[in-house]
Protein backbone atom coordinates (compact mmCIF):
# COMPACT_ATOMS: atom_id res chain seq x y z
CA UNK A 1 0.00 0.00 0.00
CA UNK A 2 1.23 3.47 -0.84
CA UNK A 3 0.67 6.59 1.17
CA UNK A 4 -2.78 8.02 0.35
CA UNK A 5 -2.94 11.37 -1.41
CA UNK A 6 -6.16 12.31 0.39
CA UNK A 7 -8.32 11.28 3.34
CA UNK A 8 -12.06 10.98 2.77
CA UNK A 9 -14.02 10.94 6.02
CA UNK A 10 -17.58 9.87 6.56
CA UNK A 11 -19.32 12.24 8.97
CA UNK A 12 -21.79 10.43 11.24
CA UNK A 13 -20.08 7.84 13.41
CA UNK A 14 -16.59 8.62 12.10
CA UNK A 15 -15.86 12.33 12.53
CA UNK A 16 -18.86 13.21 14.63
CA UNK A 17 -20.55 11.52 17.57
CA UNK A 18 -24.06 12.03 16.18
CA UNK A 19 -25.78 8.65 16.13
CA UNK A 20 -27.49 9.07 19.51
CA UNK A 21 -28.87 12.43 18.35
CA UNK A 22 -30.11 10.84 15.11
CA UNK A 23 -31.73 8.05 17.14
CA UNK A 24 -33.60 10.34 19.54
CA UNK A 25 -34.63 12.68 16.71
CA UNK A 26 -36.14 9.84 14.69
CA UNK A 27 -38.01 8.47 17.71
CA UNK A 28 -39.48 11.90 18.47
CA UNK A 29 -40.81 12.11 14.91
CA UNK A 30 -42.07 8.53 14.84
CA UNK A 31 -43.85 8.56 18.19
CA UNK A 32 -47.20 9.80 16.75
CA UNK A 33 -47.14 6.84 14.35
CA UNK A 34 -46.63 4.33 17.17
CA UNK A 35 -43.15 3.48 15.87
CA UNK A 36 -40.00 3.51 17.98
CA UNK A 37 -36.49 2.29 17.19
CA UNK A 38 -34.58 0.51 19.90
CA UNK A 39 -30.89 1.41 19.79
CA UNK A 40 -30.10 -1.96 18.21
CA UNK A 41 -32.81 -1.53 15.56
CA UNK A 42 -31.56 1.96 14.78
CA UNK A 43 -28.00 0.67 14.29
CA UNK A 44 -29.21 -2.03 11.88
CA UNK A 45 -31.73 -0.02 9.90
CA UNK A 46 -30.55 3.59 9.87
CA UNK A 47 -26.78 3.97 10.20
CA UNK A 48 -25.33 5.06 6.87
CA UNK A 49 -28.81 5.35 5.32
CA UNK A 50 -30.15 8.72 4.16
CA UNK A 51 -33.20 10.06 6.01
CA UNK A 52 -35.53 10.02 2.96
CA UNK A 53 -34.71 6.35 2.43
CA UNK A 54 -35.50 5.56 6.09
CA UNK A 55 -38.83 7.40 5.81
CA UNK A 56 -39.65 5.57 2.59
CA UNK A 57 -38.91 2.19 4.12
CA UNK A 58 -41.18 3.00 7.06
CA UNK A 59 -44.00 3.94 4.62
CA UNK A 60 -44.76 7.15 6.49
CA UNK A 61 -47.84 8.99 5.15
CA UNK A 62 -45.98 12.32 4.68
CA UNK A 63 -42.32 11.30 4.37
CA UNK A 64 -40.98 14.71 3.29
CA UNK A 65 -42.53 16.43 6.31
CA UNK A 66 -41.26 13.71 8.65
CA UNK A 67 -37.73 14.07 7.28
CA UNK A 68 -37.86 17.87 7.60
CA UNK A 69 -38.96 17.62 11.23
CA UNK A 70 -36.36 14.98 12.03
CA UNK A 71 -33.59 17.09 10.53
CA UNK A 72 -34.71 20.18 12.43
CA UNK A 73 -34.60 18.22 15.70
CA UNK A 74 -31.19 16.84 14.73
CA UNK A 75 -29.75 20.30 14.03
CA UNK A 76 -31.07 21.52 17.39
CA UNK A 77 -29.54 18.51 19.11
CA UNK A 78 -26.10 19.21 17.63
CA UNK A 79 -26.28 22.83 18.76
CA UNK A 80 -26.94 21.64 22.31
CA UNK A 81 -24.36 18.82 22.16
CA UNK A 82 -21.29 19.58 19.97
CA UNK A 83 -20.42 16.25 18.30
CA UNK A 84 -16.64 16.41 17.92
CA UNK A 85 -14.30 14.76 20.42
CA UNK A 86 -11.13 16.58 21.44
CA UNK A 87 -9.01 13.74 20.03
CA UNK A 88 -10.73 14.07 16.66
CA UNK A 89 -10.23 17.83 16.54
CA UNK A 90 -6.55 17.43 17.31
CA UNK A 91 -6.10 14.72 14.71
CA UNK A 92 -7.75 16.73 11.93
CA UNK A 93 -5.64 19.80 12.63
CA UNK A 94 -2.52 17.66 12.65
CA UNK A 95 -3.31 15.82 9.40
CA UNK A 96 -4.37 18.93 7.49
CA UNK A 97 -0.71 19.87 7.04
CA UNK A 98 0.10 16.59 5.28
CA UNK A 99 -3.05 15.45 3.49
CA UNK A 100 -5.87 16.82 1.41
CA UNK A 101 -9.09 16.02 3.25
CA UNK A 102 -12.79 15.78 2.49
CA UNK A 103 -16.03 14.92 4.21
CA UNK A 104 -18.24 12.50 2.25
CA UNK A 105 -21.69 11.99 3.75
CA UNK A 106 -25.22 10.96 2.79
CA UNK A 107 -26.52 13.51 5.29
CA UNK A 108 -27.82 16.85 4.06
CA UNK A 109 -25.65 19.94 3.92
CA UNK A 110 -27.87 21.68 6.49
CA UNK A 111 -27.03 18.92 8.97
CA UNK A 112 -23.27 18.67 8.64
CA UNK A 113 -22.02 22.14 7.66
CA UNK A 114 -23.22 24.05 10.76
CA UNK A 115 -21.40 21.84 13.33
CA UNK A 116 -18.27 21.79 11.14
CA UNK A 117 -18.34 25.59 10.94
CA UNK A 118 -19.01 26.00 14.68
CA UNK A 119 -15.99 23.81 15.45
CA UNK A 120 -13.77 25.90 13.15
CA UNK A 121 -13.03 22.87 10.95
CA UNK A 122 -14.25 24.12 7.58
CA UNK A 123 -10.83 25.49 6.44
CA UNK A 124 -9.29 22.04 7.01
CA UNK A 125 -11.38 20.35 4.31
CA UNK A 126 -10.78 20.78 0.58
CA UNK A 127 -14.32 19.74 -0.25
CA UNK A 128 -17.50 18.48 1.43
CA UNK A 129 -19.82 16.09 -0.41
CA UNK A 130 -23.35 15.88 1.01
CA UNK A 131 -26.46 13.93 0.16
CA UNK A 132 -27.70 16.96 -1.79
CA UNK A 133 -24.79 16.66 -4.23
CA UNK A 134 -25.41 13.26 -5.82
CA UNK A 135 -28.31 11.41 -7.40
CA UNK A 136 -27.43 8.05 -5.83
CA UNK A 137 -26.44 7.90 -2.17
CA UNK A 138 -24.29 5.33 -0.38
CA UNK A 139 -23.95 2.35 -0.93
CA UNK A 140 -23.67 3.59 -4.53
CA UNK A 141 -20.16 4.84 -5.38
CA UNK A 142 -21.37 8.29 -6.47
CA UNK A 143 -20.46 10.28 -3.31
CA UNK A 144 -16.87 9.04 -3.24
CA UNK A 145 -16.44 9.34 -7.00
CA UNK A 146 -17.58 12.96 -6.77
CA UNK A 147 -15.09 13.67 -3.97
CA UNK A 148 -12.25 12.10 -5.95
CA UNK A 149 -13.20 14.13 -9.01
CA UNK A 150 -13.33 17.38 -7.07
CA UNK A 151 -9.96 16.76 -5.43
CA UNK A 152 -8.27 15.38 -8.52
CA UNK A 153 -6.58 12.63 -6.50
CA UNK A 154 -5.68 9.06 -7.45
CA UNK A 155 -5.22 7.02 -4.27
CA UNK A 156 -7.32 8.40 -1.41
CA UNK A 157 -8.15 6.52 1.78
CA UNK A 158 -11.80 6.26 2.80
CA UNK A 159 -12.57 6.18 6.54
CA UNK A 160 -15.98 4.61 7.20
CA UNK A 161 -18.00 2.84 9.88
CA UNK A 162 -21.23 1.68 8.20
CA UNK A 163 -21.89 -1.16 5.79
CA UNK A 164 -23.40 1.26 3.27
CA UNK A 165 -20.39 3.58 3.49
CA UNK A 166 -17.86 0.78 3.17
CA UNK A 167 -19.73 -0.60 0.16
CA UNK A 168 -19.74 2.87 -1.40
CA UNK A 169 -15.99 3.32 -1.00
CA UNK A 170 -15.21 -0.14 -2.35
CA UNK A 171 -17.58 0.34 -5.29
CA UNK A 172 -15.66 3.50 -6.14
CA UNK A 173 -12.48 1.39 -6.29
CA UNK A 174 -10.92 2.98 -3.21
CA UNK A 175 -9.07 1.65 -0.19
CA UNK A 176 -11.32 1.69 2.87
CA UNK A 177 -10.36 1.80 6.54
CA UNK A 178 -13.23 0.54 8.67
CA UNK A 179 -13.52 2.05 12.14
CA UNK A 180 -15.86 0.82 14.84
CA UNK A 181 -16.60 4.06 16.68
CA UNK A 182 -15.94 7.79 16.87
CA UNK A 183 -13.86 7.18 19.97
CA UNK A 184 -11.57 4.66 18.30
CA UNK A 185 -11.19 6.46 14.97
CA UNK A 186 -8.20 8.72 15.79
CA UNK A 187 -6.04 5.86 17.07
CA UNK A 188 -7.11 3.51 14.26
CA UNK A 189 -6.28 6.06 11.58
CA UNK A 190 -2.95 7.00 13.14
CA UNK A 191 -1.98 3.32 13.33
CA UNK A 192 -3.02 2.70 9.73
CA UNK A 193 -1.11 5.68 8.36
CA UNK A 194 1.98 4.84 10.42
CA UNK A 195 1.90 1.29 9.07
CA UNK A 196 1.89 2.56 5.49
CA UNK A 197 4.66 5.09 6.02
CA UNK A 198 7.01 2.77 7.84
CA UNK A 199 6.28 -0.41 5.89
Amino acid sequence: MRKPDALLFDFDGVLADTERVHHTSWNAVLEPYGIQFTWEEYLKQCVGIADPVVAQRLKLPEPAQAVARKQALFRQGLEEHPPFLAETLGLLRELAGSYRMAVVSSSFQTEILPPIERAGLLPLFDTIVCGNDVQHLKPAPDPYLLAVGRLGVRSPLVIEDSEAGIASGLAAGLEVLRVVSVESMPAALRQHLAGIIFR
